[in-house]
This record gives structure tokens, sequence and C-alpha cells, in this order.
């Protein structure tokens, strides 16, 4: 553990790292805001169409990653990683404008172009977040620093959370052009990391269809590969779900306003990055799937808490006449059921990072450093499918009348799927 916490004193992690943290907390600012905005001020129809509208915002930012990942992956392995991070971070800014000006304008359509802005952006540095690691970090680093990573994620998803749910839209119009402009200035510090010898020096594919097919088959046909991407789909699938349902199972489900949502997609998000620490300190930074079988299955557990919460809510005010009225953050946490509530979602996030976080490293080390951009580019591809799967499952299930209460019991099944394929990982590879 201290080893990983001195990365953050050195020059080839601390850039790198900032400009990470400073993408995630846009990324979830930004769809925070967006959100919140369509849910409780633009939207006067029922749950049906919040759920719609939230599965649909969830959808459109993943669907670059479907689309683009194998030509982020090409490029990220046969140019500078740097280079590109610079690029994608001076685009994020004018991104920004376009998404700030439909938050302005309380225009839905124009806040999902930059949404799906936003989706390319990321996508083109997703690989170079993982990829870059074992470039600029010694083997025995690795764990460390992506559980670093991924724990920064997670708290500036919970810091964006929580700043994009309680400020003013037209505020946060203003902020989020602010941090992509913080977020360029810090991607100028990250040390250049030239493409290795030994990387593809042919032309890249852009045709998006051929060059994604040629990228998971040539990815996929590696069995621990295939196991490890699997069951970090299944994992993400589950929280694409999961994100999706917070604001309107808040509002519907448990009578909430937009700061009980806030405050769900922020222990969350603490829990998922106390949850990539822990795993760490547990292994000693030997990169193992051993405990991914273990951490889902609790997870599991924990979901099924929440479903049975959820489906027994019942809130009676202490005066009638405000029968009508949602709770606030702090009236929710007042309540015992509530409790309840934010303790199950506590743990699934703690186990969910544990899960998640020693398969992003095991994609990492198990190839080599020329090939780990477009490994975890195979792997984004995969899951961005998986989870563009569930947000159309979840919309499907809420077109069918099926309570948000109960969708969150077929997330529990997923779960022992995804313990069954990390299981056979943990066989075939420890």
């Amino acid at each position: 553990m201290q080893t990983s916490m001195a990365l953050l004193g050195k020059r080839r992690f601390l850039p790198l790292f900032v400009t990470q943290f400073l993408n995630a907390f846009n990324d979830n600012f930004f769809k925070m805001a967006m959100v919140m905005l369509i849910t409780y001020s633009i939207l006067q129809g029922g749950e049906a169409e919040e759920a719609y509208y939230n599965a649909l915002a969830g959808g459109i930012f993943i669907l670059p990653f479907f689309l683009l990942s194998a030509i982020s992956g090409q490029l990220a392995d046969s140019g500078d990683k740097t280079r590109i991070i610079r690029l994608v971070k001076t685009a994020e800014i004018f991104i920004m404008i376009v998404g700030a000006a439909g938050i302005w304008l309380h225009n839905i359509p124009l806040m999902f172009l930059a949404l799906f802005a936003m989706g390319v952006h990321s996508t083109f540095f997703g690989p170079i977040k993982y990829g870059i690691l074992p470039q600029h970090l010694k083997d025995e680093e690795v764990l460390g620093g992506t559980g670093l990573v991924e724990a920064g994620t997670y708290i500036a998803i919970l810091s964006g959370t929580i700043v994009g749910g309680i400020l003013d839209p037209k505020i946060s119009a203003v902020a989020v052009i602010l941090v992509a402009l913080i977020g360029r200035v810090t991607a100028q510090f990250v040390p250049a990391a030239p493409p290795e010898d030994d990387a593809p020096t042919g032309k890249i594919d852009w045709n998006i269809f051929r060059s994604s097919w040629r990228l998971v088959r040539d990815t996929m046909h590696v069995p621990r590969l295939f196991l490890a991407i699997m069951a970090i789909s299944f994992f993400w699938a589950i929280g694409a779900v999961l994100a999706a349902q917070f604001p309107p199972m808040v509002k519907n489900a448990l009578g909430g306003d937009n700061t009980v949502a806030t405050m769900f997609t922020a222990i969350f998000s603490v829990g998922v990055a106390i949850g990539s620490v822990l795993i760490n300190r547990i292994l000693n930074g030997s990169v193992s799937a051993k405990y991914a079988p273990a951490s889902v299955l609790i997870m599991a557990a924990f979901v099924l808490l929440l479903w049975w919460a959820v489906k027994g809510w019942v809130h009676v005010p202490d005066n009638p006449q405000d029968a009508d009225a949602l709770l606030n953050y702090a009236e929710f946490w007042a309540l015992r059921q509530g409790d309840i509530i934010l303790f199950a979602l506590l743990g699934i996030a703690v186990a969910g990072g544990m899960f998640v976080v020693p398969l992003y490293a095991f994609l990492t080390t198990t190839v080599g450093k020329s090939q780990t951009a477009r490994t975890v580019a195979a792997n984004n591809i995969v899951n961005s499918g998986a989870m563009v799967i569930g947000a159309l499952v979840y919309s499907l299930l809420t077109a069918m009348n099926i309570s948000t209460a109960d969708t969150l019991f077929l997330i529990a099944a997923a779960c022992l799927v995804s313990a069954w394929i990390s299981w056979k990982l943990h066989l075939a590879c420890d």
C-alpha cells in the first residue's frame, strides 16, 4: 500500500493520475447535471419516460466505445500516447462548450450531442489510461498504479456526481468548461510515451466495423483474455443498469429528491474506490483473480439486500399534508430503512471494486507492452457492447412495467454468471 501511494509523488505517474481524475470528474459532472436537469426540471412524464431518458443517456455515452475503440487502440499502440492525451483534452474544451450551451438552453438534443462527443473523447483516452501504466511503471507497481487509477476514477465520479447534482445548472454549464481547461494544462506534464520497438508499423484500419471485429477476434481467441474480458463486461453491464436506475428509483420508488440521487451515486463511487485500494492491500501487489469469484458473490448478496429494502420501502410522512413532498438527503439519511439501502449500496460498490481492479491489471500485464492499448481497447468494445445491451434491456423492462426493485433481482442473477466466469479465469491462470 505504501508503495502504491508513493507513486503519487512521481512525475511518471502523478500528471497522468490528475489528468484522468479530471477526465472522469468532468464526464460525471456534465452527465449528472444533465440527467438531473432532465429528470427534475425538463420532463413532466412518469417513471417510464424518466427511466427511458436515463437509460438512453447511458447508452449514448457508451456507444462510441463500441464503435471506435479499435481505432483508438491502434493509434495508442502505434503512436505517442502522451500526444494523443493532449489532443483529446484539447477536444474536450470544445465539446464542453456545446454541452454548456445545451444545459443553459434546456436543449436535450444538444446535451445528448455533447454527451456522445464526450463518449468519443473518453474512448480515445481509455486505452491510454491503462495501457500507459506498464510503460511508465515497474512490473511490481502496475497493480498498485491500476488500483490508484481506479480509486481515483471513482473518487472523481463521486466528486463530479455531487457537484453536478447540487449546483445550479447554469453554474454547471460554466464550470464544465473550466475543468476541461485545467485538464488540458495537467496533460502537458504527462511524460512522453513513444511506441515500443515492436509496436505495429502498418497503416491504421479506419473501417470501424472491420477493425473492431479483427481486434476483438485477435484478442478474445486467447482463453485467459477471453475470460477476463467477459467477467469485466458482466460487471460493467451490471454497473450500467444500476447507474441508470438511481435517479428514477430514488424519485419514484423511494420518494427522494435530486440530493438523494446524488448521495446514492456518491456512496457507490466511494465504495468502489475503497474496494480498489483494499484488494491491492490484500493481494500485496500481485496480479491474481483468486478473490474475484468471492467478491462478485458478495456483490450479489448486497444486490439482493438492496432489492429487499427497495421492494419493502414504506415511508409515512410526519405531516400528512407533505405526502407528495420528496425527501432530501438529510431526511432520507435519518430513516432506518434508508440506512439499510445505503449499507447495501456501499457493500455492492466495495465488492465491485475488489472484483474488477485485479482483472484490469491482469489485462495489461499478461500481454506485451506494445499490445496493452489494443488489449484494453478490445476489452472496451466488449464492455461497451455489454453496457449498451444492459441499458436496452433495462429500458425494455421498464416499458413492460417491471418495477425498478424487481430489476435488481435480475442484476443479482447476472452476478452469478460473472462469478462463474471469474472462477474459470482463476483456475486457468492462478
